[in-house]
């Protein structure tokens, strides 16, 4: 067992080192552009399913509460993900493709970034909610995993964790929202 625990703590660590490599202008690029809606008057939108909900969920919940200040003012933010009466009558009634789309032609606006989390890149519901965000004028950023899969380019900005592992993937989404959530609160707490 104890193998097995060091082996899987490598293979993050090695994917770790491949972002370092590939990810670090994109990651960058993203933090600026939510700044600038941020600044400009917009929110941050967050979308994803199972894993990937929960950690959009996490990530404006960073936003909107605070990462490393209470202080501060909230930075508007919110996941998509968590409105389940909304969710579940909308699925029910309609379809789940469009669980997400919905809402953002409800709440998005132009100049708003929405941020699409899909570990395998082909979730119908993050493609139609990317779809809807172009289309309202929002900045679309999307997190997936070495391929893209459908999602791949469809946002203005894609930060492709460089395996084809979920669970590296999902780690790499992770680590990769919080970096971007702490730039972007340290610009608001100057």
């Amino acid at each position: 067992m104890y193998e097995k625990i060091k082996r899987e703590i490598l293979d993050s660590l090695s994917i770790k080192e491949l972002i370092i490599e590939s990810c670090i202008e994109d990651i960058e690029s993203a933090s600026v552009a939510m700044i600038n809606s941020i600044k400009n008057g917009g929110k941050i939108l967050f979308c994803g399913n199972g894993g990937s909900a929960g950690d959009a969920q996490h990530l404006a919940t960073e936003l909107m509460g605070g990462m490393t200040s209470h202080e501060r003012k909230p930075i508007p933010s919110i996941a998509l993900t968590t409105d389940t009466s909304f969710i579940t009558a909308w699925s029910n009634d309609t379809d789940f493709d469009s669980i997400f789309s919905r809402q953002i032609q409800g709440l998005g606006n132009d100049g708003d970034v929405l941020v699409a989390i899909s570990t395998s890149g082909n979730s119908s519901n993050i493609i139609a909610a990317l779809k809807q965000a172009k289309y309202k004028g929002l900045k679309t950023i999307s997190f997936t995993g070495k391929t893209g899969g459908k999602l791949n380019g469809l946002a203005d900005l894609t930060i492709y964790v460089p395996s084809e592992n979920t669970q590296r993937i999902q780690e790499g989404h992770i680590m990769i929202g919080q970096i971007i959530c702490g730039l972007v609160e340290d610009e608001f707490l100057k």
